[in-house]
């Protein structure tokens, strides 16, 4: 008696093999991420840091000085600083502009100097 060849589906080993690259996928990214920050971070955090410095003390000086609202005054940051934003304390007569997670920093009107940084030594 002979034995019949049973007939089996063959299953697309694609859709599998793709849902077990994606985890690898973004750990290669996550890595490389870290690997440029490691390489580049002071590099990116010393650029962010002078920035922010300029455009609060820019922004200070356009606000309380020139008298011009802070929306008109975030126009003239220069090429290359979308990234960061202004905020103002009309109480204190400052400006806040702050890269988000990298770098942040406070110019404030003083009657008489202008506009100044504020000192932020650790």
């Amino acid at each position: 008696m002979e034995i019949p060849i049973l007939a089996t589906v063959k299953s697309s080993s694609s859709k599998p093999r793709r849902a077990r690259r994606w985890p690898w996928a973004v750990l290669v990214i996550f890595f490389a991420a870290a690997a440029v920050w490691w390489a580049y971070g002071d590099t990116i955090r010393g650029t962010a840091k002078v920035g922010t410095a300029y455009a609060a003390r820019v922004g200070c000086s356009c606000n309380f000085v020139a008298g011009r609202s802070l929306d008109d005054c975030a126009k003239d940051k220069l090429a290359g600083m979308e990234l960061i934003s202004l905020s103002r304390d009309a109480e204190a007569k400052s400006v806040t502009a702050t890269m988000a997670l990298i770098a942040s920093d406070t110019a404030s009107y003083r009657e008489g100097y202008g506009c100044v940084l504020e000192d932020q030594t650790p």
